[in-house]
């Protein structure tokens, strides 16, 4: 099967919504257009993302360039509260930087790690979250204090 090139894929519209599984176990509803409040350390000219589902309960997604963007990006993310129910670091300062909507939970996704030489199984970014105001679509990527692991296997 050949994947399609970013610029090939649909674009959704700027209403439309992803359901995204929460630590709690709902699903809340995010925009499917992610405007970042600063790009990705790294990828430079990407100021909004589309977060595409890539299964039915609101766990796995795509991160992929708008069409237009300098370069065609495409990251894996996942909601971590089903790989990692025990985390739930302290976003607050972000959450307000980000000028989230009245009373909404921010929801977290961690950039998920491929399989390479020196690991065995896909890992998950637990330090350096991305944040995301469900009301808003605004996020950042955010490095945590504490001992949060670069690298937490996923499974």
């Amino acid at each position: 099967m050949t994947a399609l090139p970013v610029s090939a894929l649909p674009v959704p519209a700027a209403d439309d919504l992803v359901e995204v599984r929460t630590a709690a176990g709902p699903a809340v509803a995010v925009p499917a257009v992610l405007e970042l409040a600063a790009p990705l350390p790294g990828l430079p000219g990407h100021e909004a993302l589309l977060l595409e589902p890539l299964d039915d309960t609101g766990v796995l997604f795509a991160l992929r360039s708008v069409p237009g963007a300098a370069s065609e990006l495409r990251l894996f993310v996942v909601a971590p509260g089903a790989f990692f129910p025990g985390y739930g670091p302290d976003v607050t300062g972000v959450v307000d930087g980000l000028a989230a909507g009245a009373g909404a939970d921010p929801v977290l996704l961690v950039v998920v790690h491929p399989v390479d030489d020196a690991h065995e199984t896909p890992t998950a970014n637990l330090l350096a979250p991305l944040v995301v105001d469900p009301t808003t679509g605004r996020a950042v990527q955010t490095v945590l204090e504490g001992d949060w692991p670069l690298r937490a296997r996923l499974g």
